[in-house]
């Protein structure tokens, strides 16, 4: 084959390629997480940290979890919204609500537990009373997509890194941030505490649930928490795990972390 006949074949060859790494990197680049807003709100003498979690798209659940983190579905949040860097401490708790009921009350920097579903309601409306601001639990949609922060990992290989579990919690809860926090900002979003989450809890939701922003079941007498805790290993303290517990439940297992839509 004469050699211009080469340069015809190859010129158009690896300009093909050049577009497919280009629209590759435009691809990855696009699913991390870009630089993120975060507001501070002062509650007397307690500072609450807000990250801003921008809309997008996620695949929820494990293809090869437990049931009911079964079927792997394809999940839009269509509005961006606020979460809490950090569980919700026991020093807002005290300053809230003037008690402390947790079973580890180490110090104000430690995560509230001891808290069921409907203790965390009333928290939140003394909190929002007190703030003007409409705080609220997250659904479990926006938990495990603010969880996996862009990535689709079912075991994270850096779990010492980004949590306080079994292996490494000495049995016991420990102070917030401590550890790394994944790619939106948050902290102990696996480990410490489960955290509560506003759905009711149904094994075979995942069948059924929309596309656009699940809500959850809409009747179940249990609640979802997730993340898992301090007493858990890896099998538990991963990104699809779920569970669900009775809303008066309070164990020092389970504590929770705060959203809102809006923050001024």
């Amino acid at each position: 084959m004469p050699r211009k006949n080469l340069y015809v074949i190859a010129i158009p060859g690896i300009f093909l390629i050049g577009i497919s790494l280009f629209i590759t990197f435009i691809i990855l680049k696009s699913s991390k997480p870009a630089a993120l807003e975060t507001r501070t709100i002062q509650i007397k003498n307690i500072r609450l940290e807000m990250v801003y979690i921008p809309a997008g798209e996620f695949h929820m659940g494990s293809t090869a979890g437990w049931i009911d983190e079964q079927p792997q579905h394809r999940v839009r949040i269509t509005r961006g919204f606020w979460m809490g860097k950090t569980e919700v401490t026991q020093g807002l708790w005290k300053t809230v609500m003037n008690n402390n009921p947790s079973g580890f009350a180490s110090g104000d920097q430690y995560p509230v537990e001891r808290v069921s579903w409907d203790d965390c309601q009333r928290f939140i409306h003394r909190l929002t009373e007190l703030t003007n601001i409409s705080f609220r639990l997250p659904t479990e949609a926006e938990w495990e997509y603010a969880c996996r922060a862009g990535t689709r990992v079912d075991y994270p290989q850096n779990l010492d890194a980004l949590a306080w579990y079994g292996r490494n919690s000495n049995q016991s809860t420990h102070p917030v941030a401590l550890k790394q926090p994944n790619a939106f900002g948050l902290f102990d979003m696996l480990g410490n505490v489960w955290e509560w989450c506003a759905d009711r809890y149904e094994k075979s939701y995942y069948t059924r649930s929309p596309l656009n922003d699940p809500r959850g079941a809409v009747i179940g007498i249990h609640r979802v928490d997730r993340g898992g805790g301090w007493a858990y290993n890896t099998d538990i303290v991963r990104p699809s795990r779920r569970d669900g517990s009775g809303s008066d439940y309070a164990t020092d297992l389970i504590g929770f972390r705060l959203v809102a839509d809006h923050i001024p």
